[in-house]
């Protein structure tokens, strides 16, 4: 199935949600840290799925491109929109920069510089109170998104919601086109065989820059969004567990198979929060759902899914054929 089916697929019913949880303001939340979680694990696995390039940064990007806009909007006085695309931008141009020193690494070593970004993001954050990010305290009072002389009330669930899922199909859709693309078939060529791509003319540095850059922008859009949504930021997202979750979803959805990171973070998001209760003790859950997924769904959710949907679509085939046989 092509992937722009499975957005139809994704997206009609969730257009409808609301319909029947505009009452429930819970549920809608979790609706929407699942978007913008999706959509991140998404430009994740574009870099380690299908790019093959091993990278911990994601979450830095996410904040980068948070505190990004929360900055300028908070302390410069920006439009929550501007703030929100140029969160993207700043997000985007930490990718290119921090790709720049990966461009002749491999392998563990990205994995290592990527994470040092993430590392260092926190004692950053705390010392730079003078130039506006409030510290370890936290940055407050971020405001909402609004267009038009419209600003969405903050607790007005159903309007956040459409405005999540507006931003994140459109993100989810341009990396579907990227994929599709001989961009993409240029970056899957290099992750498949690095050598043989770069003897056919496959620019390895050029494809690099434009993955990192492009992952980070994505990133720091939902990143941006989730400032607005939810008005404050502090270095606790840099935590862990964010972390965790998030790779957990991107190894429950399917590394490699899109949408499979935004099913993984629809699973992972309503598990985290029906395990709850169990405080600490859900990690080793997610840690076990891991390990059991690679051993024995190492294509995750999607490597169920797609041979479930070939199956019905060769019986419906031979019926037709076995019906138009008979006439």
């Amino acid at each position: 199935m092509k992937m722009s089916r499975w957005l139809l697929i994704l997206f009609v019913p969730l257009f409808f949600l609301p319909l029947y949880f505009h009452e429930n303001s819970g549920v809608l939340h979790l609706l929407i840290m699942a978007l913008i979680w999706g959509v991140v694990a998404a430009a994740w696995d574009f870099m380690m799925g299908f790019a093959g390039i091993f990278t911990f940064g994601q979450i830095a990007f996410f904040v980068i491109g948070a505190y990004g806009t929360g900055m300028l909007t908070v302390n410069l006085g920006l439009p929550p929109v501007a703030g929100l695309i140029l969160g993207g931008i700043i997000a985007g141009i930490a990718g290119i920069l921090i790709g720049l020193p990966c461009l002749r690494l491999r392998g563990d070593y990205i994995a290592l510089i990527t994470f040092a970004l993430h590392m260092i993001l926190t004692p950053l954050i705390k010392l730079g109170r003078t130039i506006g990010t409030g510290g370890a305290t936290g940055l407050l009072g971020i405001p909402p998104l609004g267009w038009g002389g419209y600003v969405i009330p903050a607790t007005d669930r159903v309007s956040w919601y459409y405005a999540a899922l507006g931003i994140s199909l459109s993100l989810l859709f341009m990396i579907y086109k990227v994929i599709r693309s001989r961009f993409g078939l240029a970056f899957i060529a290099l992750r498949d065989d690095e050598d043989v791509a770069q003897s056919l003319g496959v620019d390895q540095y050029k494809n690099k820059l434009m993955v990192f850059g492009l992952s980070a922008f994505i990133t720091g859009i939902m990143g941006a969004f989730y400032a607005h949504y939810i008005g404050i930021l502090s270095t606790r997202i840099l935590g862990l567990d964010t972390f965790l979750l998030v790779m957990v979803m991107l190894v429950v959805g399917g590394m490699g198979r899109f949408p499979g990171a935004l099913v993984g973070a629809f699973v992972v998001t309503f598990a985290a929060e029906f395990l709850r209760p169990l405080e600490t003790y859900r990690y080793v859950i997610f840690g076990a759902a891991v390990v059991l997924s690679v051993l024995f769904i190492p294509q995750g959710i999607m490597g169920i899914i797609e041979p479930a949907k070939h199956f019905v679509s060769r019986t419906f085939k031979r019926r037709r054929e076995e019906k138009a046989s008979k006439t």
